[in-house]
């Protein structure tokens, strides 16, 4: 009985569930798929449920094609239904964890997820949590409550962390090639996670505890939180130096040898490198810490766009122009070049901004056909088309994310003004002198 668990494993014959079905939890699914297993995709939104149903895909690029093939080949369905939490061998859990309006980690949709499982968990179940969150949620969070049914960790069910590290749009690593970091509660936890993951991942890193394995997460976000942060401020003090903070970077990349080049951009997007920091800010207050680099970088980060509006305002100035009742052109809202994820997207926070202003503002994003509602924005809009006619309609376009499809020689020579907070112009050589840096 006890290496039953296991031989499913092995022999593909274990039915795996998936808590949360977005960016995360839905190419896990096709992995897992691709794997040899069976897969549930539990979700509480039923609109997604219906549109996996009927083979459609809500997920720039993941093609509808690809989830219609794994739904009629019997190896996928999708469910909102919790109570069947009994059925799978293996549940990972894919859920948000976004931060309070006090910058607090907001575990609700963990705790939820665990009630749920704690109602349905049998003997000989492995649970992984995949959502990023502070050392100790594992074992302070779930293992309590999924304990309390009487079942014992790595005696009667299987609990892990493992660290997701998706990242939409990277054509050079995909799930399968990016390392695994493993932490189990006991060392049969960890194995049997171990064993699962091997089947889809080429490599899989298994560390001593959930907690090692927790931290990593926020070591590598908040390693490059706090180096975006550095190049923020030195974009700032470049503007006013009147050097190039691009090309210096540039020149310092030429460097083989201790250095990693960092990008200025208008402010963090994503689902972790704006959040995952403040997760451990909070967590060493109860060990009375201040992790005072990582909170500083944090500042500047959410400052950045303040500044790029301060710049604008600036630019507007010097052609006799206010900032109230301008025009303004936003390029770009998803959070990062050629994807639809707008998940904490800083164009979110420019709009805002624009909008408080007195400013006119409009959109272009041939990934974001209108603006999605989320918990912290609700804005109103819809794409609009890029041609010369629209372009030259606004008192300044804001390139606030830099899409390949778009033609910047051809958004330059339209524009009234340019705005340029991504270097996305930096190849341009005519009407150079409508660019302004932000």
């Amino acid at each position: 009985m006890r290496d039953a668990l296991k031989k499913k494993i092995a022999d593909n014959s274990a039915l795996v569930g998936v808590i949360g079905l977005g960016y995360v939890g839905l190419p896990l699914v096709q992995h897992l798929c691709a794997a040899g297993y069976t897969v549930i995709g539990f979700d509480v939104d039923p609109e997604k449920v219906k549109q996996l149903e009927t083979g459609h895909s809500y997920i720039g690029h993941i093609p509808s094609e690809d989830i219609a093939e794994l739904v009629g080949s019997g190896r996928f369905e999708a469910t909102a239904e919790f109570t069947r939490l009994d059925e799978p061998d293996v549940i990972i859990i894919c859920v948000p964890t976004p931060l309070s309006r006090n910058y607090e980690p907001d575990l609700q949709y963990v705790q939820s997820t665990g009630e749920a499982i704690q109602k349905c968990l049998r003997k000989e179940q492995l649970v992984i949590l995949e959502s990023t969150t502070y050392p100790g949620t594992t074992t302070e969070v779930l293992q309590p409550l999924f304990e309390a049914t009487g079942h014992q960790a790595g005696r009667d069910f299987y609990l892990a962390f493992s660290p997701e590290r998706e990242d939409p749009g990277n054509r050079s690593y995909t799930i399968k090639t990016i390392p695994k970091v493993i932490g189990g509660v006991t060392e049969k936890c960890a194995a049997n996670a171990t064993a699962l993951y091997e089947k889809i991942f080429e490599r899989v890193v298994p560390v001593s505890s959930p907690a090692t394995a927790e931290l990593t997460k926020l070591l590598e976000n908040i390693f490059r939180s706090v180096n975006i942060a550095l190049v923020n401020e030195l974009k700032m003090l470049c503007d006013r130096m009147g050097i190039d903070i691009w090309e210096v970077i540039d020149a310092a990349a030429t460097k083989p040898f201790g250095y990693m080049p960092f990008y200025p951009g208008p402010g963090l997007g994503g689902h972790c490198i704006p959040i995952d920091p403040f997760y451990l800010t909070w967590k060493a207050r109860e060990y009375d810490f201040s992790t005072k680099f990582i909170e500083l970088a944090g500042q500047i980060n959410t400052a950045m766009p303040a500044y790029v509006i301060s710049r604008l305002m600036e630019a507007l100035n010097e052609r006799s122009k206010t900032l109230k009742n301008a025009r303004i052109l936003v390029l770009g809202v998803a959070y990062k070049k050629d994807v639809d994820d707008v998940r904490e997207s800083p164009s979110f926070k420019l709009i805002e901004l624009l909008f408080r202003h007195g400013a006119w503002v409009d959109y272009n994003d041939p990934h974001v056909p209108t603006l999605p509602h989320g918990r912290k924005y609700q804005i109103d809009l819809t794409s609009v088309p890029l041609t010369a006619e629209n372009l030259a309609h606004y008192d300044a376009v804001l390139i606030s994310t830099a899409h390949s499809q778009y033609d910047f020689d051809f958004i330059v020579a339209h524009a009234q003004l340019v705005v340029d907070t991504r270097n996305a112009t930096k190849d341009v050589t005519k009407g150079r002198e409508k660019i302004v840096k932000a």
